[in-house]
């Protein structure tokens, strides 16, 4: 009968259910701490275990290679704004390290599979040069992004503190104390910078200058000429907010509208190399006879030539500036 069942296997399956319960009550509990630690920006981590406000700006701008005073730590302006508009966190004493452990990755991977040192040497130049400096535009661009999107709720912020009465420094520090990374961190160093002698003006350029986001000078702006010229803040903030909101919609639709332009990019970009890989896993003579010629090395160097031209090109096509 359907009723003569194993006890054993009742067992089990009361046992299963446990462990999914069990496996959801951690995911969910993991994941709101993990929601909760993510709301949290770097400023108030920092403040939290420093008492001395003071310090803890000092720490801030160590962090994202400035000295104690917010001017540029390495002798290459260029590459100290790109350093610092990234938001990468790391000490400078472990960049070096960092670094000569990648080149000698990329050194011995390629003089083991080529076995030529001026190969393997040139590789282990482009990987020390090169590559960070890819990584630390790809992390500035994400992080501009992120703060295009917070911003505008950051300026409502201020504007609804304006209209109850508060200076614009208590504004700036609500934005610190309410918003997480990116926009957390600046407004509350740009706050910092207040309490401990900056002027209105000088903090928010420092604050433009930090990140580089293409609608803060807007802000910058109407807060210097508020400041000296007097009149409604709330107001010209306001009107600032909505328009930020269209131009960041704008930005959406334009890069929906030009997917299929990075998609085509994309496949003609990943295409080469994945035919080149697969003809040699079944093939693998029918590159390796002519793997060692000269000529091949300048045919494919060519062909690499002219796939970053066709980028640049595509890129142009699709990349439009509001």
């Amino acid at each position: 009968m359907w009723l003569d069942i194993d006890p054993l296997y009742i067992f089990y399956g009361f046992a299963a259910v446990a462990a999914v319960l069990m496996a959801e009550a951690a995911y969910l509990l993991l994941h709101s701490t993990q929601d909760y630690r993510q709301n949290i920006n770097r400023r108030l981590v920092v403040a939290g275990k420093e008492q001395d406000q003071e310090k803890v700006l000092v720490q801030l701008r160590r962090e994202r290679g400035l000295g104690s005073e917010g001017g540029y730590l390495l002798p290459l302006q260029a590459l100290n704004r790109l350093v610092t508009q990234s938001g990468m966190v790391i000490q400078p004493a472990r960049i070096i390290p960092m670094l000569l452990g990648l080149g000698i990755v990329a050194f011995g991977g390629v003089f083991f599979f080529r076995g030529d040192l001026l190969e393997a040497a040139g590789t282990a130049i482009l990987a020390v040069t090169i590559m960070p400096l890819l990584v630390l535009k790809y992390l500035r661009k994400r992080r501009r992004e992120a703060f295009a999107g917070q911003f505008p709720e950051a300026i409502d912020i201020i504007v609804r503190s304006l209209r109850a009465g508060h200076p614009v420094p208590v504004a700036i520090s609500m934005v610190a104390r309410e918003l997480p990374d990116p926009v957390g961190t600046e407004f509350g160093l740009a706050s910092d910078e207040i309490t401990y002698g900056s002027d209105l003006e000088t903090a928010m350029r420092n604050m433009m200058q930090r990140v580089g986001q293409e609608d803060l000078p807007l802000f910058v702006t109407s807060v210097a000429i508020q400041s000296s010229t007097g009149g409604n803040l709330s107001q010209i903030l306001e009107n600032l907010s909505k328009v930020i909101r269209d131009r960041f919609k704008m930005r959406r639709k334009i890069r929906g509208l030009s997917a299929e332009g990075r998609a085509s990019a994309w496949i003609l970009n990943v295409t080469p190399f994945a035919v080149f890989t697969i003809v040699n896993l079944i093939s693998p003579s029918f590159y390796g006879d002519i793997w060692n010629h000269h000529i091949t090395k300048i045919v494919l160097g060519g062909a690499l030539f002219w796939m970053f031209v066709g980028n640049v090109i595509m890129r142009r096509m699709i990349n439009f500036k509001i």
